[in-house]
């Protein structure tokens, strides 16, 4: 089975256009679990405008599933994956001004950068993920970074599916074979939702986990969060 980890961002967007601690990302965290979801990821940005350093701190005793935390490995961001020691890192290119991710690493210009940072993350027994466009190129370039896993940047996927352009699956089943060859995990995320997660799902071989924030937190405003979370592990299963 795929595993589901939930992105809690717009919890904290949500706590955060009001002030005070209403919703709790903590508490959220802690129904998600208990309702099923195999992991929590967080994407904390430089500005803290939704997740907030401290939220790591805080989330991090009472996850007890896969803690997964994003972003762009800048020193203040390397410094709190290391504190924090999260069972995965997630190394993602996004600009300080950027709303959402919106592009993968050119993993060929920032291959020793990249190298570099896997390495002090591998030391500290943390597993490593890279976010890539589904370009084999990229995929090459991977591997020599060292890193252990590959998230697939699936936005163009969502978008083509939308359309109604199932073969928009393609390059992703094409990387994702080749990722199985050159024994990189799989990983996939970004705009991913009810929709379109099965057929995802059924044409990318090996996919080990999705990381789902967005949709899910607006299907869950009608139907309910947990509701929502046995819908996607139903959807997930082989």
């Amino acid at each position: 089975m795929t595993k589901l980890s939930v992105n809690i961002n717009k919890v904290a967007t949500l706590r955060n256009a009001r002030g005070g601690d209403i919703p709790n990302v903590v508490q959220v965290a802690k129904d998600v679990q208990k309702f099923g979801g195999q992991g929590i990821t967080v994407h904390p940005r430089p500005d803290e405008r939704h997740i907030t350093y401290q939220d790591i701190f805080d989330l991090r005793p009472v996850v007890t599933t896969e803690f997964n935390i994003e972003g762009n490995p800048i020193k203040k961001f390397i410094d709190l994956v290391l504190k924090a020691k999260p069972e995965q890192v997630t190394l993602v290119p996004d600009a300080e001004d950027a709303i959402t991710s919106n592009a993968g690493w050119d993993t060929r210009k920032h291959q020793d950068f990249l190298k570099e940072v896997i390495a002090e993350f591998k030391r500290n027994n943390i597993r490593t993920s890279i976010f890539v466009d589904p370009d084999p190129k990229m995929l090459e370039s991977a591997v020599r970074t060292g890193t252990d896993r590959i998230e697939l940047y699936t936005e163009a996927f969502a978008r083509e599916y939308e359309k109604g352009n199932k073969a928009g699956v393609k390059s992703y089943a094409d990387c994702a074979k080749l990722a199985n060859e050159f024994g990189l995990g799989i990983n996939a995320g970004h705009d991913l939702s009810l929709e379109n997660i099965r057929y995802f799902k059924e044409n990318v071989p090996g996919l080990l986990e999705v990381s789902i924030g967005h949709a899910l937190i607006a299907e869950s405003l009608y139907l309910g969060l947990e509701n929502v979370i046995q819908q996607y592990l139903k959807l997930l299963k082989d």
